[in-house]
């Protein structure tokens, strides 16, 4: 490494650099260089120490991670030319490496084929399982990650769910070893298995790397820190840099405890805490700060802005998810015509399901965006489904929206049986739905799916006749005989499509008030004549949930549903505390100007629901700096009559206070609804 290259280092990073042995915890806050400690400390241990390349491991989470990592490492490492360069990679990638000559010791040949997540499915699907297959791919994973074997899992089940998973699990390992095969799981559970079955080859590979480094500590799982464990047996030369307030994958295994307790799981650990932010904004930093105080279980550090003063955070306060989106765009329009590149603005969500109001305000504004990590709105799974039953509700005859929902949910129709039918009337030229009405199919499928499938479209027509009754009615029998979602899944996953379900239905029904004379079809055709705005040159506004933004940066981010329920997301399984370090996350992805916007209420479960503003914002010290209300507030009283934009003249038949907002009681010739003050005016 060159004279210059510790120049231009705090005196913090400088301190973590040049510690050489014993155990040390970066606690490296968001923005404070944590990359450059890290790569620098690698070229100084080789470079100025003269510790052997080889005789080091320095082990992250992603490829992207360690190709950047290993490149600006590389460029920083003179003494490099006549050795091996260090190991610096995914820990998959080092399972995968020590099991090409270690996996003889299971009995198991070198010549194993790893496979992907799409051949997993397939193997799975395979087994004809009466579970979602991403239950139990997620089931079968964390039991490997908790080393439980598949006998162990059956004889711990305690209900029919974990007893399939057992069963499917065991059926899964044994094809596997039959194929001489690994999973992902796989390059992490057999290299601990091996390793501590073998003390002498686990004493081997420690004495070989003698000095490791691993990044993003906090997103760690158990089985990870078993794994380092091993890896440590002849030294504690161990070095983890991470932020325990930004460990946000706790629902995919990660284990916070890993970095709260580093400093009791080794003797005499060095911390170091690096919290001078070369990011954001003081008032930026402010907010966060403020807000991660909150949490208890938590190390402790306090980020200081390098970069100064700049704008105080912006609070963006709206009616409903409509107004919220002109609000965003109208300010991001602002920010393009005064020169500002699209891909310095970022749009984050807690949960997928909000992007649908925020993609409709973009298009109506022509402003071009680009969903990140996730599937634009309309082109998710779950609502394509849903798609193609209001499709076969307008003509039954629409044998390719059938071919989609035939069997979502299931209902026993297989992919046998489904090949049957459409051969069939492919054959016939003929409809399933007329095949069916002129009896066609009894000679194809069986009595039962005969009969399956006459009640099937006995609920198709049962729909139409609802939807000609009324719209509100129509949709309330179908969100209550249509269940998408299966009631055993409890993923992260199958929480977002749930948002986007009830967020559908939210928006449906909110199409049916304000258009009351257009039809179902019309419905259709206004959503397949939404303009696409994503930009293909790269000048798009991202949009995307705060996990997806985590290690990504922006001049100028604006954080939507910052609301109760919404962000924090309060549900039976969630972690206030987990939540507030995605809040903490979502503002430091910020580096010049954060704009928080929150609503009165949004549709939500199928109808218009008031909310309460996130307590994050109060936690952020934030709430002295915004505007309740953008109007002045009127005095209401029992019996005044109100004008509202969408449900027209009513009656106020109650009044009452709810902190600093007035909530009316309003009869609507007849119907009788909530509705903020602040939403009506005086007829």
């Amino acid at each position: 490494m060159t004279p210059d290259t510790l120049k231009n280092l705090n005196s913090s990073q400088l301190e973590a650099i040049k510690h050489i042995d014993g155990p040390m915890l970066i606690l490296a806050g968001a923005g404070s260089g944590k990359t450059k400690t890290l790569t620098t400390r690698l070229a100084y241990l080789i470079d100025e120490v003269g510790i052997p390349a080889t005789s080091t491991l320095t082990l992250t989470f992603t490829n992207k991670a360690a190709i950047e990592m290993r490149t600006r490492a590389l460029n920083l490492i003179e003494n490099i030319s006549n050795q091996s360069p260090p190991l610096l990679c995914t820990f998959h990638k080092f399972g995968l490496l020590f099991l090409k000559f270690n996996i003889h010791l299971l009995n198991r040949k070198s010549n194993f084929v790893l496979i992907d997540g799409d051949d997993k499915k397939k193997i799975l699907k395979g087994f004809k399982p009466n579970l979602p297959i991403g239950y139990i791919e997620s089931n079968i994973s964390n039991l490997k990650n908790f080393l439980i074997s598949p006998v162990e899992a059956l004889s711990s089940a305690q209900n029919d769910y974990q007893k399939e998973v057992a069963k499917l699990y065991k059926l899964y390992e044994d094809f596997l070893n039959e194929k001489n095969m690994v999973d992902f799981d796989d390059l992490l559970v057999l290299t601990y298995k091996i390793l501590d079955a073998n003390p002498e080859l686990a004493k081997n590979t420690s004495n070989q790397y003698q000095y490791i480094m691993v990044d993003e500590y906090q997103d760690t799982n158990r089985l990870q820190y078993k794994l380092l464990m091993k890896l440590c047996s002849t030294h504690q030369n161990l070095c983890v840099v991470g932020d325990d307030d930004q460990s946000i994958y706790g629902w995919r295994g990660a284990d916070i405890t890993n970095i709260l307790n580093f400093k009791d799981n080794f003797e005499n650990v060095k911390i170091i805490k690096l919290q001078e932010n070369y990011r954001s904004t003081t008032q930026i930093l402010k907010g966060a700060n403020s807000l991660i105080n909150y949490n208890k279980n938590r190390l402790g550090k306090e980020l200081q802005s390098i970069k100064g003063n700049g704008k105080a955070i912006q609070i963006l306060h709206s009616e409903n998810e409509t107004q919220e989106a002109t609000l965003i765009s109208t300010k991001i329009k602002q920010l393009l015509k005064e020169g500002i590149n699209p891909s310095k603005i970022a749009v984050l969500f807690r949960v997928n399901a909000l992007s649908r109001s925020i993609e409709a305000g973009f298009n109506r504004a022509e402003i071009p965006y680009k969903i990140i990590g996730a599937i634009r709105f309309y082109e998710r799974s779950e609502i394509k489904d849903i798609l193609s039953y209001l499709r076969l509700i307008i003509n039954p005859n629409d044998d390719f929206s059938l071919s989609r929902i035939i069997n979502k949910p299931k209902r026993g129709i297989g992919k046998t049986t489904q090949d049957k039918i459409f051969q069939t009337i492919q054959n016939d030229k003929i409809s399933v739905y007329q095949a069916l009405k002129e009896g066609r199919l009894k000679s194809i499928i069986s009595a039962k799916n005969h009969k399956t499938l006459e009640e099937f479209f006995s609920m198709i027509d049962d729909f139409v006749h609802f939807l000609s009754i009324s719209p509100m009615r129509f949709i309330d029998e179908f969100t209550s005989s249509i269940n998408l979602i299966d009631e055993s899944e409890n993923s992260n996953d199958s929480i977002d499509r749930l948002y986007n379900i009830e967020e559908f239905y939210g928006m449906f029904k909110d199409y049916i008030i304000q258009s009351p004379e257009n039809s179902l079809e019309d419905f259709l055709n206004d959503l397949s004549l939404s303009s696409d705005n994503t930009s293909d040159d790269g000048s798009y506004i991202s949009c995307m949930s705060v996990h997806s933004a985590k290690g990504l940066e922006f001049e100028y981010v604006f954080i939507t549903g910052f609301e109760e329920g919404f962000f924090p997301l309060v549900r039976d399984e969630s972690d206030i505390e987990e939540e507030r370090r995605l809040g903490y996350v979502a503002f430091t992805r910020a580096k010049d100007e954060l704009y928080i916007s929150y609503v009165d209420s949004r549709f939500y479960r199928g109808e218009r629901s008031l909310l309460e503003k996130s307590r994050f914002l109060k936690e952020a010290g934030l709430l002295e700096e915004q505007n309740t209300h953008s109007k002045k507030e009127e005095d209401f009283k029992k019996g005044d009559i109100i004008f509202h934009k969408i449900f027209g003249s009513g009656r106020i038949i109650d009044v009452q206070k709810i902190g600093s907002d007035t909530k009316l009681r309003i009869s609507f010739g007849g119907l009788e609804r909530d509705i903020l003050s602040s939403f009506v005016q005086k007829g």
